[in-house]
């Protein structure tokens, strides 16, 4: 058994693996619990790097000692990893501490630990970035953070663990295992391989053709920014998840071969119809999942100076107009760039138009 907190002291956390999740973990909860965090890493460079910079308060020799009087523990370890990890850390947890981990597939390590004390997770956040040197304690802030209850699941626990990563920013969601890697397989995974394979594909036509690389557009830019991720933690993430992939991958090869043959038939109809219906699908995605209703995409054309996207932002803000997400388009040379605001609803829409307009920026609507 742990130790009973007495009021007012810290929440005890253990983190194991202080890399960029690990790590910015120990930040949010040090920030906005005060928290007292034991960490463990198998890298002894990383846990001297998470001491350095404030991120731990004790280090451990092992994933027990790290664990032993812990009420909360998140396992950052590669997937590949997680079975072993997790296991150590239910075996020097105490009875009453939850475990939870922040890997992106889940039914493997579900069904492996059916302990009361174990709920999986997986945090919709992270960055091109990996190390402790880039965690940072706001990384977590609005950002969807899934847990995977079981029927063993102490309810309690579940409680403790639903209330603590609210407190860090985020917004828990329980999912079940297999619908996670369902649905990550179609958001996450399989768009990490068609980066990889444009990316490879985009080279090889520049190797055969014996020419440099041309000026990208955002469409590739944008297609290929997860390429290449580190495959320390990719390789696992593929080969754990991989029926599901397959299966991913089987349905894009089925619909790919149908774009090929309306590009055989030369048929305009048909391909107009394909993309008229990409279109209508990307606008429901979004609205589901930045609105939950009708949104409007305003696309405003703006000089690269300091400050003019806060201007914006906060001219907007004071209208009383709602940004339901933004995103920056900056031109190849850095001159300028284009901002696209998705905004709810009509009204909100032609007040933010009104107001661009007055600014002297050009805005149009998609």
């Amino acid at each position: 058994m742990g130790r009973a907190r007495a009021p007012g002291q810290p929440v005890r956390i253990a983190v194991i693996g202080v890399g960029l999740i690990g790590g910015s973990v120990a930040l949010a909860a040090r920030e906005r619990l005060n928290a007292s965090i034991s960490g463990f890493d198998s890298s002894p460079e990383s846990l001297q790097k998470a001491a350095e910079r404030g991120v731990v308060d004790r280090r451990s020799a092992s994933v027990e000692e790290a664990c032993s009087d812990a009420e909360a523990v998140f396992v950052a370890v590669p997937v590949g990893a997680l079975d072993v990890v997790i296991g150590q850390a239910l075996s020097g947890a105490p009875r009453d501490c939850v475990i939870s981990d922040v890997g992106s597939t889940k039914r493997e390590v579900v069904a492996a630990h059916r302990d009361p004390r174990f709920i999986g997770g997986h945090p919709l956040a992270g960055a091109e970035t990996a190390g402790i040197e880039h965690a940072r304690a706001d990384l977590f802030e609005a950002a969807t953070w899934y847990l995977t209850p079981t029927a063993d699941s102490s309810g309690l626990l579940y409680d403790r663990l639903y209330r603590l990563l609210h407190d860090l920013g985020a917004r828990p969601t329980a999912i079940d295992a297999d619908t996670h890697d369902a649905v990550l397989a179609a958001v996450s995974h399989l768009p990490h391989v068609f980066a990889n394979v444009l990316v490879t594909q985009a080279a090889q036509i520049l190797k055969d053709k014996q020419e440099r690389l041309p000026a990208t557009g955002p469409s590739f830019r944008d297609a290929t920014r997860v390429a290449g991720a580190p495959s320390a933690v990719w390789t696992d993430i593929y080969l754990s998840n991989r029926d599901v992939l397959i299966e991913q991958l089987e349905q894009t090869i089925e619909r790919l071969t149908g774009v090929r043959q309306a590009l055989q038939a030369a048929d305009p109809a048909q391909i107009a119809n394909w993309n008229d219906a990409a279109a209508e699908d990307r606008r429901r995605l979004l609205e589901a999942e930045l609105a939950g209703g009708p949104l409007v995409e305003l696309r405003v054309s703006v000089p690269n100076r300091p400050g003019v996207i806060a201007e914006l932002a906060l001219e907007l803000g004071r209208a009383g107009v709602n940004i339901n997400d933004m995103a920056l388009y900056p031109t190849p040379d850095m001159s300028e760039g284009v901002v696209a605001l998705w905004l709810s609803g009509e009204d909100s829409a032609q007040r933010a138009e009104r107001l661009v307009a007055a600014r002297g920026f050009h805005v149009a609507r998609v």
